[in-house]
């Protein structure tokens, strides 16, 4: 399970409609891909449909898809937004990364 955040929330829900997704029927996919100063980076987007072995949740009125690959990675995240002065964007608070780089952006198990 993938929590969302209420800032976070208000964010994605803006983002969407920016880009013409309608968030009560699109999803946001986290993904996790090889890379980053750490090993592994986070991926976000939007999509419109979901795969046929994707993991589909819905947290805070937010449907979020993740791979089965990613899912193992990303098991109790918490999805955040983060406004302050060290920078803006969405911040993945995961409780099975060991070790994080200075961005946040990237992970390792």
């Amino acid at each position: 399970m993938i929590k969302v955040s209420d800032i976070a929330k208000k964010k994605v829900v803006e983002l969407m409609q920016e880009d013409g997704f309608n968030p009560e029927n699109d999803f946001v996919r986290v993904g996790v891909k090889s890379g980053g100063c750490s090993g592994l980076s986070y991926d976000l987007k939007f999509d419109k449909e979901n795969k046929e072995d994707d993991k589909v949740f819905e947290d805070n009125g937010v449907k979020i898809i993740v791979d089965k690959k990613s899912f193992l990675y990303l098991v109790g995240t918490t999805l955040e937004y983060s406004g302050g002065l060290n920078g803006t964007g969405f911040v993945f608070n995961n409780p099975n990364a060991q070790r994080t780089c200075g961005c946040g952006e990237s992970f390792s198990l």
